[in-house]
């Protein structure tokens, strides 16, 4: 069995068959999939998962995987593997867009699913995108932020950052909506409580069979997900988006990804940003 050439002075063997496992293994859990250029990624994170259980090899550790012998190890598996990079008002031109939207919405109240929430910078750019479009901090809008990763998760619920997060922020909409720390928690701020409270954070596997969501909302986030999965992973999500649309939701995607191309369901109304289709309901 061949062993991967930048591996030899690693501190754990790792064969190319190692890796196709792992690969194989993340694809089926959350349906990421990784390129041959991931082989050094997946080393390092997954030997950290090693060193934690106190295992030798990647064999040993994947066999211990599969078997069940690993408790909630799955879990860590998944963690490791997730790639979570954010922050607050990433992609800035659907945020004007967003406001304009839920403006233009009555009867509340608005609902709006984050799938992808990392640390928390997504949905809690939304919030104070629908607090400064109602110029309230109570405005009629639930938030469910979900994401696969749950150690991230719990850092969005905590809602505290270092205070170089906000670097990019209009100093104003950085006092309305954050707290300053002090003493120990110098550097730091918090999401105001008002903030937190519109967002509601849970796991979430989008390859997974039930989602825990009810009704339907008026947006959807969904952005720079869809470049981790295939073609038929992305029809799959994208089939499964559509029934949880209001007839006037929006749907948001990531600057790099095209939904025109998977789904017959959806037409563009912005840059990135996706609506139901009227007549069409199909997935390519």
């Amino acid at each position: 069995m061949s062993q991967i050439k930048v591996e030899s002075a690693k501190e754990f063997i790792f064969t190319k068959s190692d890796f196709e496992r792992v690969r194989a293994l993340i694809y089926k859990r959350a349906g990421i999939s990784l390129a041959d250029s991931k082989q050094e990624m997946v080393y390092s994170r997954i030997a950290r998962r090693l060193r934690a259980t106190g295992i030798v090899s990647f064999s040993t550790y994947l066999d211990q995987l599969e078997a069940g012998r690993l408790g909630d190890e799955w879990e860590a598996f998944t963690n490791a593997l997730t790639t979570n990079l954010t922050s607050f008002f990433r992609e800035a031109h659907h945020f004007p867009l967003l406001a304009e939207h839920v403006r233009r919405l009555e009867g509340g109240p608005i609902t709006i699913w984050c799938s992808a929430s990392s640390t928390g910078e997504e949905p809690y750019s939304i919030a104070m995108t629908v607090c400064e479009a109602f110029n309230s901090l109570t405005p009629p809008v639930q938030i469910i932020a979900t994401d696969i990763d749950t150690n991230v998760l719990a850092v969005g619920a905590q809602g505290v950052y270092g205070f170089e997060r906000l670097d990019k922020m209009a100093p104003e909409r950085a006092k309305r909506f954050f707290l300053r720390g002090k003493g120990e928690q110098e550097g730091m701020v918090r999401v105001r409580p008002e903030l937190r409270q519109l967002v509601t954070f849970k796991p979430l596997n989008l390859l997974g069979d039930g989602w825990p969501l009810t009704g339907q909302f008026d947006v959807i986030f969904c952005r720079n997900v869809m470049i981790y999965f295939d073609k038929a992973t992305q029809r799959k999500i994208l089939a499964r988006f559509v029934p949880l649309m209001k007839p006037h939701g929006l749907l948001f995607a990531g600057h790099s990804e095209n939904f025109m191309y998977v789904s017959d369901a959806l037409k563009l109304r912005g840059k990135t940003v996706y609506e139901l289709d009227e007549g069409r309901s199909g997935v390519r």
